[in-house]
């Protein structure tokens, strides 16, 4: 892998490569150039938590022109990279994938519920457990979720398909900004909705969530919806658009972001 990332600098395939650099110890993403290939005996391999195509997204808004070589530590890297395509965040005309992934994904968390006996709900907080709940229960659950919110925008800062100019998280109409927590549960539902046609289940989000909200969970729902209503399967092809002529449903198609 360093040798045929070496190469790629050398010959000018790419400008940059993005993979991950062990400094002192931590695991950390890096961009590797042409003139400091010495660094390049420093590549890592594997999954760690951050979402390189998130790095690569901000670097081509910024160089739209350059040349960038990617890392694919995991399989959902590459239906990360779709959703940024067909959204043109990224031109797939100038990325070169290395693609070291493997088909390991998280599991999905069981989080325990501390007042299950006073509630008479399920204990923990999977698929099969919500299935069984009727409407009032899952909002109550839900809501108790939503509740243990610190408001520090993990979620959406690790997400590798999160790439709006204007976060609407951070608009005063729909989430005042310095309230802590936020207003339950305007924040979740506001970025659940951004996710339907976008998460690619990735589990980052709910890695990284210091207070355990189950968020997977919920963006796998609204995925759901997504596939069930248009019959779309979110970064699996580059052939089919989110805003395109679905059977007998017509929205409107993407404008180009990176103009």
């Amino acid at each position: 892998m360093q040798a045929q990332v070496t190469q790629w600098l050398k010959e000018g395939k790419v400008d940059i490569f993005i993979a991950y650099k062990n400094f002192d110890g931590h695991i950390i993403p890096h961009c590797f150039t042409s003139d400091k290939l010495d660094e390049v005996k420093d590549l890592q391999s594997g999954r760690e938590y951050y979402a390189l195509e998130k790095v690569a997204t901000k670097i081509a808004a910024a160089y739209p022109d350059l040349k960038i070589g990617l890392l694919l530590a995991r399989k959902c890297n590459q239906q990360a990279l779709n959703v940024l395509y067909v959204w043109n965040q990224l031109d797939p005309e100038k990325i070169e994938i290395l693609d070291d992934s493997n088909d390991s994904m998280p599991e999905i968390k069981a989080e325990e519920m501390p007042f299950k006996e006073q509630m008479g709900l399920p204990k923990t907080m999977i698929p099969e457990d919500l299935a069984e709940l009727n409407q009032a229960e899952l909002f109550f659950r839900w809501t108790y979720e939503f509740s243990k919110c610190i408001k520090c925008y993990g979620c959406r800062n690790i997400c590798p398909v999160c790439f709006c100019k204007e976060c609407s998280l951070e608009h005063k109409e729909l989430v005042g900004p310095g309230k802590l927590p936020p207003e339950v549960p305007i924040f979740h539902l506001v970025r659940a909705t951004h996710m339907a046609g976008r998460c690619i289940d990735c589990g980052l989000c709910e890695e990284v969530c210091p207070a355990s909200i189950p968020l997977r969970l919920l963006y796998r729902k609204v995925s759901g919806i997504v596939s069930d209503l248009f019959a779309y399967e979110t970064g699996e092809s580059l052939d089919q658009s989110p805003f395109s002529v679905l059977g007998d449903k017509v929205v409107l198609e993407p404008k180009p972001i990176l103009e």
